[in-house]
């Protein structure tokens, strides 16, 4: 009877001490050396998961992880994703991730004032994505950063592309000032995109917005230079000035040529240039001119535009510009 009960003791101590071993084991430190990306194929088994995960040392043992998954995990399927391990994730941890599909996010950015020229080259120089895409409608993309999984469609994303610019310019005009220039969604959103490519600086926005929109009002031509560049280089930097004969070119964009609005947005304005447009800054201005720190100088009349520009030359004369 002695005997058996020390057998009992022993069996007992092993008993906890396997416990013990398969609870840090589970929970504990990963053998994980750095931080890893690993990706579950939509159709993976755990059994299968498990396999791949002790080939790139993010476990100890794919029996036990089975085992230990069964012994104190849930019963949740894993989910199909791209997910990052951090360095010495616990094998508990990393059922958590693959069961809760809190898969790796990725982003892609358009900036306000792209063109669509660049959206899609953006797009397609992305090896996570997948399919084709051509460059979408211009204008019709809101900027802003979107995440994607490995594997998603270029297709998707630009559509949730334009589908985020839909809603916002519709939200924009329905909050909308009265008494506008633009008389539609549609013309707001070509005016947003010229006042977009004007000027960079968030509090001249309005200002040029003012200006486009007294210009329209009085029947004056815009004269936007972004306008002119458009036909040319669909958006994309000029880089150099323009010349004359562009400035003469008569065309859908040419607002030098060419009273009111052009045909279409010449880029994807961002939200602070449509918020600008359907609510312009109270100002009587028809002219602008830079003013050699990054902004512009306003005028109300002509006379008060020359002075300024000629301001302007002596400041590009007097530093090589």
């Amino acid at each position: 009877m002695r005997r058996l009960g020390c057998f009992g003791v022993i069996v007992a101590l092993v008993l906890a001490a396997s416990a013990f071993f398969a609870l840090q084991e589970w929970s504990g430190r990963g053998p994980l050396a750095t931080g890893s990306r690993f990706e579950v194929r939509d159709g993976a088994t755990l059994a299968g998961t498990a396999v791949r995960l002790e080939k790139i040392g993010a476990i100890h043992s794919a029996e036990r992880f089975k085992l230990y998954a069964r012994l104190f995990g849930s019963e949740a399927p894993i989910k199909a994703g791209e997910y990052r391990f951090p360095a010495h994730v616990s094998a508990a941890d990393i059922l958590k991730l693959l069961q809760g599909g809190k898969t790796l996010q990725r982003f892609v950015t358009v900036p306000e004032g792209w063109p669509s020229i660049l959206v899609k080259e953006r797009l397609e120089a992305m090896p996570a994505l997948t399919g084709n895409v051509a460059a979408p409608r211009e204008g019709s993309v809101l900027p802003d950063s979107y995440s994607f999984e490995r594997g998603d469609s270029r297709a998707a994303i630009v559509k949730r592309m334009q589908d985020a610019m839909t809603n916002y310019l519709a939200a924009a005009w329905a909050r909308r000032k009265p008494g506008l220039a633009v008389r539609t969604p549609e013309e707001a959103l070509v005016l947003a995109s010229i006042v977009e490519k004007e000027t960079g600086k968030p509090s001249e926005r309005r200002l040029v917005a003012a200006v486009y929109s007294n210009r329209l009002k009085q029947g004056i031509k815009l004269q936007a230079d972004p306008t002119t560049i458009y036909p040319i280089t669909r958006g994309k930097p000029l880089g150099r000035r323009i010349l004359r004969s562009e400035l003469d070119a008569v065309n859908d964009y040419n607002t030098y040529a060419m009273t009111g609005l052009p045909r279409g947005p010449i880029c994807n304005p961002g939200r602070a240039s449509i918020d600008a447009v359907l609510d312009p800054a109270d100002s009587r201005a028809l002219y602008f001119v830079a003013d050699g720190t990054g902004g512009h100088v306003f005028a109300d009349t002509l006379d008060q535009h020359n002075r300024n520009v000629a301001k302007w030359r002596a400041y590009r004369a007097a530093h090589g510009i």
